[in-house]
Order: structure tokens, then C-alpha cells, then sequence
């Protein structure tokens, strides 16, 4: 066993890429949660989506990028944006779907609000997720997660029929440190330094 260097200011991360080369056949449980496609999404309204799901997670790539480069994406006809929402309509969830790549589905982005956990609606938000993803044409489906990511999350991709297929280590700086997210995102992880305001942020 060795020990690697990690610079001050960086995080470090585990990353599985997982895959689906076949269908699942288990049914969708019942839930009382929904979907609303989103239709050309409007980057600005996109990023607040991203930032309120993701951020206890360290979600920030989005976070980083003009508005030019993420509407490329999300705007993409072969991109599919759907927010989650509850019975009464407010948005507690997103779900990214990108088939810009032939005969595959990638699951860009999955969450819900983490207030949300422990009450069966992950289970019901990822078989949906097949759903959607399995149509046809499409011979593999594949996401990725990280040890940053909630700790149920690689189980339950195992358990809904993904597979790993590759292994990596992710290094970045922390985006708490750089402006990117607040110092109160994902408190499970520890802020070490000193966080940077908005003002003083480099110009990217």
C-alpha cells in the first residue's frame, strides 16, 4: 500500500463507470413522484436546478461553464432534460439523459433532494430512469459515480443490473474553495482552507 501526494485545495474521488447491455425486467415500483420534460432549457434556470440537487454532492462541472458551452449540451436535440417533482408540484429531483453517442443512453446527471433519502424514491427514480433510457436502437446504457457520491448510490446501480466496467481516480480543486459552491455544500466532506468569494474568483 502507497500513499499519493494530494496538493492543498484538492479533493480526490474514486470514479466507477458502470454499464447496462441489456434491458432490465423488473417492474417500475409505485411512487408518488413524477416527471416534466424539459424542452430547450435555459442554462440560467438549468444551473439553479443543478446547484439545488447536486450541491451536497459536489456537483459543480456544469457550474463552471459559459453559457454558450452549457447550452450546447443541454440544448442538444439529443440531450433530455426531465425535472422530478412531488404531488404538489414543486421540482425535488433531476434527470439528464445524453444519446448524442449511437446506439447508447449515458445518465449524465440523477438526484433527488437528499432530504429526500431512505423513502423508496430512488429505487422508483432509477427503474423510471431505464425506462426512458431503453428504447430502441439503443444497445447499452452507462453512468458513472464516485466515492463523493451518496453511499447508496454504486449499490443500487448494481442492484438495478449495471456493471462496472472501469475504475479511476478524479482530482480537482475543491469547488467550495473556489467560489463555485458555498462553504456549506456537502457537509460530509471536510472544507480544509480557506474559501474564496465570488469577487476575488479569477476571471475564467
Amino acid at each position: 500500500m502507497s500513499y499519493e501526494p494530494l496538493p492543498e485545495g484538492q479533493l480526490a474521488a474514486v470514479v466507477t463507470f458502470l454499464e447496462m447491455r441489456k434491458p432490465p425486467t423488473d417492474q417500475v415500483p409505485a411512487s408518488s413522484l413524477s416527471f416534466r420534460r424539459i424542452h430547450n432549457p435555459d442554462p440560467g434556470e438549468y444551473r439553479q436546478l443543478f446547484r439545488r440537487i447536486g450541491r451536497h454532492w459536489l456537483w459543480f462541472s456544469r457550474l463552471t461553464m459559459t453559457d454558450a458551452e452549457l447550452a450546447a449540451i443541454i440544448q442538444d436535440e439529443a440531450v433530455e432534460l426531465y425535472v422530478v417533482i412531488d404531488e404538489l408540484g414543486t421540482d425535488i429531483g433531476m434527470l439528464e439523459l445524453d444519446f448524442r453517442e449511437a446506439n447508447e443512453c449515458e445518465i449524465a446527471f440523477i438526484g433527488l433532494l437528499p432530504e429526500l433519502a431512505g423513502r423508496g424514491h430512488g429505487r422508483w427514480l432509477l427503474a423510471e430512469t431505464l425506462q426512458l433510457a431503453w428504447r430502441d436502437g439503443i444497445r447499452r446504457v452507462h453512468v458513472h459515480t464516485c466515492t463523493l457520491d451518496h453511499p447508496a448510490a454504486l449499490p443500487a446501480y448494481r442492484t438495478a443490473g449495471f456493471r462496472p466496467c472501469r475504475f479511476a481516480v478524479e482530482r480537482f480543486r475543491d469547488p467550495r474553495l473556489l467560489g463555485i459552491l458555498p462553504p456549506d455544500s456537502a457537509p460530509q466532506v471536510p472544507l480544509l482552507g480557506t474559501p474564496m468569494s465570488m469577487e476575488s474568483r479569477p476571471a475564467s
